[in-house]
């Protein structure tokens, strides 16, 4: 109200003085309009945010550009994403991903907005573009006073305290009342600034492509008694991955506290989490603790750089040794979950560090898988585990043998299919119970483990809605209104012709009679 006071009465002054001087130069008068506008909208001149959208590219964002809207309290930002994200410059796509992961880690409360692109929003980019475009070179384009872009009414409400998550998991027994198990498991879920739009095909689409595939392959050897080794092989697909392995943490609780049978509790030979595997030349193996000689876990890794050595001699092969920190309320890998409660295990994945911004971008789409890499590393994976479950090395196999092929053998086809069908939906946690799609991934998921597995079991977890450790909110999807507005010079011209209009009609008013007898004298003297 005070802002609006001060405007008008500024307007007043102005006109108050060209009615006493009685008249200006036009020249003059446009440039007194000019400094009141600049005193009114100083948006237009001031790289001021207050109250504003800001519109950009995925190449134009930035942490910097974020964090200055967020200081200056800009009622939102837009984030325009392509419809083809392979049409991005990889360099583009790069330092995206490290803003986003730095943007997810700050507090705020201004909304986000993340939209595809199409005809519509890149005319009215273009629009706002060239309109900023007298008033910056940049391409951070601030709210000017041409366009006024507003989207609908956000209500986000919560419907309940906490996601339900998901658990699937299936076992091939092996020969032998008391054969040790090899745990293999991998996280569904996708993570990303925008949770309608996070794919996730490398992180972890690749680790549930591969461990699909790995239990395929495997049911054929354990369908027979002749091939059948001395293990329990146990598949187990999680969710809420992208939230701290809260499906692994409730499933391990669960088997361990509260379950007086489980293969948990039996002879755990380790357990392999396969985590963003769909490219790179470089293959990591996070452990919490490094693993002593003749352990298990030892002995699978000196199979797999045999594997490697003898058949993918251009891939390297590292290990990364990282302490739990117990201090952190978060975990790194989904092997933690399991280290914490002295099962052995580790990851594999080709990222080296855990904070890698690929494990949760809403650009992590097809265009980041490899396909021959993503089938390359998984016939690593299979092979390592076939010749450490039969032993090969002891029985004196040569290094290059090849337990997976002809009938056995990765089919690319059905690694496409997988991959293509895990990216059709996004697959963030709290939207795999929504929609039909949804829905429909999820029963696939179990169907595939019913077609080659034992004794599949589907476990769901609600969070304690007194103490939940996450909270889920809903309203991920609503559609964005914009309205074509004039802008305030139009407001400003329309109130002036207003006020002359209403002045010309108050002056007739008042001079009536001055005008009615002027008028009768012109008519009587036209009719003389």
């Amino acid at each position: 109200m005070h802002n609006g006071f001060i405007q008008c009465k500024i307007l007043y002054i102005c006109f108050y003085q060209y009615s006493r001087r009685g008249g200006v130069e036009l020249k003059a008068f446009i440039m007194k309009l000019e400094r009141i506008f600049v005193l009114m909208f100083p948006l237009s001149y001031e790289p001021v945010l207050n109250r504003r959208c800001v519109i950009m590219k995925v190449m134009d964002f930035t942490t910097e550009k974020y964090l200055e809207a967020q200081r200056q309290s800009a009622a939102a930002i837009m984030i325009l994403l392509p419809k083809n994200i392979s049409s991005v410059p990889h360099d583009n796509v790069q330092s995206f991903m490290v803003s986003e992961s730095e943007a997810l880690l700050k507090e705020t409360l201004m909304p986000v907005y993340v939209v595809p692109e199409d005809e519509q929003l890149l005319y009215m980019y273009e629009e706002v573009k060239q309109a900023a475009a007298t008033r910056t070179s940049s391409i951070f384009i601030r709210g000017e006073r041409i366009k006024r872009i507003y989207g609908c009414t956000f209500t986000f409400y919560c419907k309940e305290a906490g996601k339900i998550q998901h658990l699937r998991f299936g076992v091939l027994p092996g020969t032998g009342e008391d054969a040790p198990t090899i745990v293999i498991t991998a996280h569904y879920d996708s993570f990303g600034l925008a949770p309608w739009l996070s794919y996730g095909a490398d992180s972890n689409g690749s680790g549930v492509t591969i461990l699909l595939e790995l239990a395929r392959l495997f049911q054929k050897l354990y369908s027979s008694p002749s091939t059948r080794p001395p293990y329990n092989l146990m598949f187990s697909l999680t969710g809420g991955g992208k939230y701290n392995f809260l499906g692994t943490k409730r499933w391990i609780e669960e088997n361990l506290d509260h379950a007086e049978s489980s293969l948990l509790h039996d002879n755990v030979a380790f357990v392999l989490c396969l985590d963003t595997l769909a490219n790179s030349d470089k293959l990591y193996m996070h452990v919490s603790r490094p693993p002593k000689q003749d352990t298990p876990i030892q002995s699978f890794i000196q199979q797999m750089e045999e594997v490697v050595s003898s058949r993918f001699p251009w891939v390297k092969v590292g290990l990364v040794h990282k302490k739990i920190n117990l201090v952190e309320s978060t975990v790194a890998w989904e092997h933690e979950r399991y280290s914490l409660r002295r099962i052995p295990s580790f990851t594999l994945s080709h990222l080296e560090d855990p904070k890698s911004e690929l494990r949760g971008s809403i650009l992590d789409t097809m265009s980041q898988v490899d396909f021959r890499k993503l089938k390359r590393n998984g016939i690593i994976i299979a092979e390592a585990l076939a010749r450490y479950m039969y032993n090969l090395s002891d029985k004196g196999s040569p290094k290059d043998v090849q337990v997976f092929k002809g009938q056995l053998d990765f089919q690319d086809g059905r690694m496409s299919n997988l991959m293509s069908f895990l990216t059709s939906v996004p697959r963030a946690s709290q939207l795999l119970d929504k929609e039909p799609s949804h829905i429909l991934l999820v029963n696939s998921l179990e169907h595939e483990f019913k077609r080659y597995l034992q004794q599949v079991h589907r476990h769901a977890f609600r969070q304690d809605k007194r103490d939940p450790d996450i909270t889920f909110f809903d309203q991920m999807d609503q559609p964005i209104v914009m309205y074509r507005v004039k802008p305030a010079a139009f407001d400003l011209f329309l109130g002036g012709c207003i006020a002359a209009y209403l002045g010309i009609v108050y002056y007739a008013i008042q001079n009536f009679g001055y005008l009615y007898t002027k008028l009768k004298a012109a008519v009587k003297s036209k009719h003389q």
